[in-house]
């Protein structure tokens, strides 16, 4: 339980500020050329960081089994789901490179 609450703390002060601050373009001017398109890669930031609470509150709220298998059955399609975001948002990028 203490593993879930520090991963949650983790990626509460990393990943939901960042993902926050690239869909609002509120990144450095020398990274917008590397990190565009930055709305698709900031959902995808925020998909990641989803997976954190999905799993840990079911788990500090003491709930049923079977709640908490779907919490993490939900946690696995939104983390799928962010990956994929960040893999079209890199081949976009590769695209409009070359």
């Amino acid at each position: 339980m203490t593993w879930h609450c520090i991963g949650l703390a983790l990626f509460s002060l990393t990943l939901l500020p960042a993902g926050l601050a690239v869909i609002t373009g509120r990144i450095p001017e020398r990274l917008r050329t590397r990190l565009a398109p930055t709305r698709t890669r900031g959902w995808a930031i925020l998909a990641l960081y989803a997976v954190a609470p999905l799993n840990t509150i079911p788990r500090l709220a003491g709930a049923s089994p079977a709640i908490t298998l779907a919490a993490t059955a939900t946690a696995g399609i939104v983390a799928v789901t962010g990956c994929t975001a960040a893999a079209i948002a890199a081949l976009r990028t590769a695209n409009t490179a070359s």
